[in-house]
């Protein structure tokens, strides 16, 4: 497996229509799970510090992943190196990081639906805040598959949902730092805030 991954997402508000785009373009729908996410970080934020992730998650199997810097920045993809593991349970795999002295220092929740098409992956991911879309493969491949849905590019976003999530926490005041559903039952957010949240967030990136 390539250890590096190479990816872009979309802000989507009409999610019907775009899996109709996805669906016209011949992918191939591999199912919709519900994931739960657990973020760990030891006692120095050694992890967070060297912006990287050791992340356990839960969906029709469980997942073992270790995300870093790649060698060299790019600025038109959001690309990392990733080395990820199939666990057989979640529960044992938890303590087990727990006893090494990772400690659980977030959660985060989303309904991912998956399509396979050609050599890429592309994902609807329903998150507490928001509908998304993630494209995956090499990076032809995925300006193809973007034009071919219909989304400019210039829209793409490079960060992930939890650089997202910390921007709308500061934006809003959030007094939480778990993405879980329960948590957002009682945050009332509009496409407004969201846009905005998106914009602030590609200018950080292209500024």
């Amino acid at each position: 497996m390539n250890p590096i991954e190479i990816e872009v997402k979309f802000h989507l508000e009409d999610v019907p229509s775009t899996r109709d785009r996805i669906l016209r373009l011949g992918a191939e729908p591999k199912g919709r799970f519900f994931e739960k996410n657990i973020r760990y970080e030891d006692a120095q934020e050694t992890l967070f510090r060297n912006k990287s992730l050791l992340r356990l998650r839960q969906d029709q199997k469980a997942t073992l992943t270790f995300k870093s810097e790649p060698p060299q920045q790019d600025r038109d993809f959001k690309v990392h190196q990733e080395l990820e593991v199939t666990v057989d349970h979640f529960e044992t795999t938890d303590r087990i990081l727990q006893a090494l002295g990772f400690h659980r220092a977030q959660t985060y929740e989303k309904w991912r639906e998956t399509f396979s098409f050609g050599g890429t992956v592309c994902c609807i991911d329903m998150l507490p805040f928001g509908a998304f879309l993630e494209i995956e493969g090499d990076r032809d491949a995925i300006r193809d598959v973007a034009r071919g849905i219909g989304l400019p590019w210039e829209s793409r976003i490079l960060s992930n949902y939890l650089a997202l999530f910390d921007g709308l926490k500061r934006a809003c005041n959030l007094p939480f730092s778990d993405i879980t559903f329960d948590n957002f039952k009682t945050v009332h957010l509009d496409e407004d805030q969201i846009r905005q949240l998106i914009a602030d967030r590609m200018h950080q990136h292209r500024g």
